[in-house]
């Protein structure tokens, strides 16, 4: 999967598309910002409408660092998440 990285919030934060599919799929992708590492790592997760391209990695290679960075701060965080691995 593509990575691409982002700086907000004063952190460096990795981002991919979560590969989760929902009955959404091919309308609306996942994403997931990751920073740090173990107990100290953070992950918070989005989901887009890309406009254009309707492949998660293409969609997200093609976004600009500002979309990205308003995505970030739409986001929520993992635990809140069933991309992330929550489970009501």
């Amino acid at each position: 999967m593509p990575n691409r990285t982002l700086i907000a919030d004063g952190r460096t934060w990795s981002v991919f598309p979560s590969g989760r599919v929902t009955q959404y799929d091919m309308d609306e992708f996942g994403l997931i910002f990751m920073t740090g590492s173990g107990s100290d790592r953070v992950v918070r997760v989005t989901r887009y409408s890309p406009h254009g391209t309707r492949s998660r990695e293409q969609s997200l290679a093609e976004m600009s660092d500002q979309d990205l960075v308003r995505l970030f701060d739409h986001s929520q965080p993992s635990d809140t998440s069933p991309e992330a691995g929550y489970l009501p």
